[in-house]
């Protein structure tokens, strides 16, 4: 998972500090509103919307928009009805890059979707032709300063994580989606500060790139992520960690 950690990690950091708060509220927002309106309003038991809350909670979203999201996906506010829709394609370099997005045009959102990738020296393909590079999984990020190895790791395999690497600076912890939040929860209750935790494709294999293409590739993350329907947004690229936060 070479690279993986810098890039959850750098993604977490700027989540939190973003200046374009207001934004990240929006799409936080929306996902708790699928969440609801997909699996009920009840986060005891609806685990999706239990892990919508709980990013929107690390983000400092107030807990009345909260409360609000919640309802318009319930039906009890009235709202918009979002479709979900995954669009795949590639970056520079050749890199794989999958995006969710939630949209209540598609027409509007493939057509958006598509100049981004233009612009930025890539093409949106078909569905299907990098998917199956990726598997989901939960994903958890502890500092190796922060946590002592042998713990970490019978603390997170016992919770049912699949596997814990060191990844530079980072012990980086995978699960079975369903099983993110046990293990999350095992790690917190053991005092240890997770620099990032979320459900997330993870590639396969890693494109190495660097300088113009690295550059020219985060420009089109962040492109993508400004979209107002892009959620998520995930590539198999490894791209030097000083050139990662220069951006």
């Amino acid at each position: 998972m070479s690279g993986h950690s810098k890039w959850a990690t750098t993604k977490h950091k700027k989540a939190a500090t973003d200046a374009k708060r207001g934004k990240i509220f929006t799409k936080l927002a929306k996902e708790i509103t699928v969440a609801a309106k997909l699996g009920g309003g009840d986060p005891g038991g609806n685990p999706r919307l239990r892990t919508a809350i709980a990013k929107a909670k690390a983000v400092s979203l107030p807990a009345e928009n909260i409360k609000r999201a919640i309802q318009k996906g319930t039906g009890e506010l009235p709202g918009v009805s979002y479709e979900e829709v995954m669009y795949e394609g590639y970056g520079p370099g050749g890199v794989a890059v999958i995006v969710e997005v939630m949209t209540d045009n598609r027409n509007r959102t493939v057509s958006e979707i598509r100049n981004i990738f233009s612009k930025a020296g890539g093409n949106l393909g078909e569905s299907g032709c990098v998917s199956w590079m990726f598997h989901k999984k939960g994903y958890l990020v502890v500092n190796r300063a922060k946590a002592d190895e042998d713990k970490l790791m019978t603390l997170a395999l016992d919770a049912g994580a699949e596997d814990m690497q060191t990844e530079d600076d980072n012990f980086a912890v995978t699960t079975a989606p369903n099983d993110f939040e046990k293990v999350k929860k095992a790690i917190e209750d053991a005092g240890i500060a997770a620099e990032a935790a979320e459900i997330t494709m993870i590639p396969q294999t890693y494109v190495k790139l660097e300088g113009k293409d690295a550059q020219q590739m985060l420009r089109l993350v962040e492109t993508l992520e400004d979209n107002d329907d892009v959620q998520n947004v995930y590539a198999n690229f490894d791209i030097p960690e000083d050139i990662m936060n220069a951006e």
